[in-house]
């Protein structure tokens, strides 16, 4: 989870840039590491973004997200390997439980300060195939950075393909967890709405009523949990942040999601004394797909992270003294 970091400029401070500024805090070290981070959107000054080289006022308050900034040298002998439990593995395939906190693979023009899972298992398992035009060894499928849950990873260019015409014609079957804001109208539903990029948030995805790309999520309602809920969801498609969005459309965002936020819930805050998971509540549960060389179904299952487990706990709780 990140790490936010907030400094006032002093008045002997006036008049540096910012990245210079940025690059004397002892969590980022580096004048290249702040530079990235600035231009990745992780940096605001007085609540807004501005260039590497903005000069700072005496006063201003800069706030920094300490992200994930992807490492390519996947062996960098100073900065060990994540602990990143593996639910299944042969010479084929590996399947992980992906932790929250590490990304998938590493973004174009990124800093190189932490591992993915990209690197993890190109450290791991040596050399692996690459899907075309990408630098992202292994990688089949891709959770968000906070997204827990079951990953695939592909060791042969045989299985890379394959496994990737399965993804494209929509042969996996995904079953994903969540907790979200309210509870929903209906205990089971077909969301139907297509998603394209938000016009005003370029890195954002919104619904859309024309255009956008066709996109299916079912949902069923676990346990409803005095203005909250616990919800089981079956992406037929793989858009990019899809449950969220999704979820977030008919009113119901997923707790944690800095994100999306629906109108109607943008003010909640999580009862007194509720654990907080600092992430997205979303985990990547199960998964069932058909082995690239066996040709035998597989289902690979996750369970959910302690800090979701913590949350459901203490919502239930807090359910049960509402209901009296």
């Amino acid at each position: 989870m990140p790490t936010i970091l907030t400094r006032c400029v002093a008045a002997e401070d006036a008049g540096m840039r910012l990245d210079v500024f940025l690059a004397s805090w002892p969590e980022v070290g580096t004048r290249g590491v702040a530079k990235h981070l600035i231009e990745a959107g992780c940096v605001r000054v007085g609540g807004r973004r501005v260039k590497p080289g903005a000069s700072l006022d005496a006063g201003e308050e800069v706030v920094c997200e300490l992200v994930v900034l992807e490492l390519r040298d996947p062996l960098a002998p100073d900065l060990p390997l994540p602990v990143v439990p593996v639910l299944y593995d042969d010479p084929f395939v590996c399947v992980i439980d992906k932790p929250v906190g590490l990304a998938a693979h590493p973004p174009e023009d990124k800093a190189i300060v932490a591992h993915t899972v990209a690197s993890w298992a190109k450290a791991r398992f040596g050399d692996l195939p690459t899907p075309p035009d990408t630098d992202r060894p292994g990688i089949v499928h891709r959770l968000d950075r906070d997204t827990s849950g079951v990953m695939v990873i592909a060791k042969t260019e045989v299985t890379m393909e394959a496994l990737r015409v399965q993804w494209k014609e929509r042969l996996v079957e995904k079953e994903y967890r969540c907790v979200v804001w309210g509870e929903p109208r209906f205990q089971s539903e077909w969301i139907d709405r297509a998603i394209a990029t938000d016009q005003k948030h370029k890195d954002r995805m919104t619904v859309v009523e024309e255009g956008g790309r066709q996109a299916e999520t079912y949902y069923e309602v676990l346990e409803r949990l005095h203005g909250f809920a616990h919800v089981l969801c079956r992406p037929k498609t793989g858009r990019t942040h899809q449950i969220r969005v999704h979820m977030t459309s008919i009113g119901h965002s997923l707790v944690g999601d800095r994100i999306y936020r629906s109108r109607a819930r943008q003010h909640d805050t999580l009862p007194q004394g509720a654990p907080h998971p600092g992430r997205q509540c979303l985990h990547a549960h199960r998964l069932s797909f058909e082995h690239p060389a066996t040709q035998e179904r597989m289902c690979l299952e996750a369970p959910l992270p302690a800090d979701m487990l913590a949350l459901l706990h203490f919502l239930r709780v807090h359910a049960a003294k509402a209901r009296g």
